[in-house]
């Protein structure tokens, strides 16, 4: 690798800055992207043309280039020279609303989890309610132990991203269907001393592939055309939480989102929803127009 304080770069990002793994290994991959293109060109304005040949998509090329903007700042920092920090600039990316999960689908879900074996069953009933009703991402999921429950005070501790944690209440059904899976079925299920919430078909803690390979074949089996993936669920909580009435501050410390601006994209979701809903059900929908314009 030819970049000048590589190592220290991810040194800083994982022992400093306190990213997860996933994302040094996506700073990473960005980065091993640049140091390619440097070797060929010295114009930092070709590098978009360079990921354009690359096939990747106007979002991805914002990505790497995030990537490499903070990589430069990190040079600067030292002392080095980055002139080029002034001429990478992300592209534009238009925000795109994310999916949410509704209810109904959710049911659709729970119909196909159901396994012939009951214990497994229950297993994966108690994935999607967790998924669901926390709001969670996979990767906290995954990491969820038995001492991060709380049962007297019907709360989860989680730990999101950069290491840092935060409570996160249960409802009354939620904590009931978990104080029965600790019960009942998952003594059954782990091996060993596992101490993971959940636990997978050989009885340690699930992986986020496990996840996704569950989600899959329940979604194929409720007759979805692509995979329900886990961001769906976190969308569903949160979109579902604003149409009730949470505010935003309450949903952005559910849902671990470090800016206010990240939790506001929601009520674009919700005043989405809200259009449709006067589209469909308002009597004035019904009323075809009967208004002549006068000739001039």
């Amino acid at each position: 690798m030819a970049l000048a304080q590589w190592v220290e770069f991810f040194e800083e990002l994982q022992h400093v800055r306190g990213r997860s793994l996933n994302t040094v290994m996506a700073y990473r991959r960005d980065l091993e992207l640049y140091d390619e293109f440097k070797e060929q060109k010295t114009d930092p304005l070709e590098f978009f043309l360079f990921l354009q040949k690359k096939g990747l998509s106007v979002r991805s090329q914002a990505r790497v280039v995030s990537s490499v903007r903070t990589y430069l700042r990190f040079l600067q920092s030292r002392g080095e020279d980055v002139s080029e920090i002034n001429q990478l600039r992300p592209p534009k990316v238009n925000a795109k609303l994310p999916q949410a999960l509704t209810i109904d689908e959710f049911h659709r879900l729970l119909d196909a989890c159901r396994v012939d074996d009951p214990l497994k069953s229950a297993r994966n009933h108690m994935t999607l309610m967790m998924l669901f009703g926390l709001g969670c991402r996979v990767s906290e999921l995954v990491q969820a132990d038995l001492f991060d429950y709380r049962e007297a005070e019907q709360v989860l501790q989680l730990k999101g991203k950069g290491g840092k944690e935060r409570i996160v209440p249960l409802t009354q059904r939620l904590a009931q269907e978990l104080r029965t899976y600790l019960e009942h079925v998952r003594p059954h299920l782990v091996k060993g001393e596992q101490k993971s919430i959940l636990v997978n078909e050989r009885g340690h803690r699930p992986s986020r592939v496990d996840i996704w390979r569950w989600l899959a074949a329940w979604s194929a089996k409720a007759g979805f055309e692509d995979v329900v993936g886990p961001h769906r669920f976190r969308h569903g909580c949160a979109t579902a939480l604003l149409e009730a009435g949470a505010d935003l501050r309450s949903i952005q410390l559910l849902l671990g989102h470090a800016s206010i601006q990240t939790t506001q994209i929601y009520t674009s979701v919700s005043f989405k929803h809200l259009q449709e809903t006067v589209d469909e059900h308002h009597p004035l929908s019904d009323i075809r127009p009967n208004v002549r314009i006068p000739e001039v």
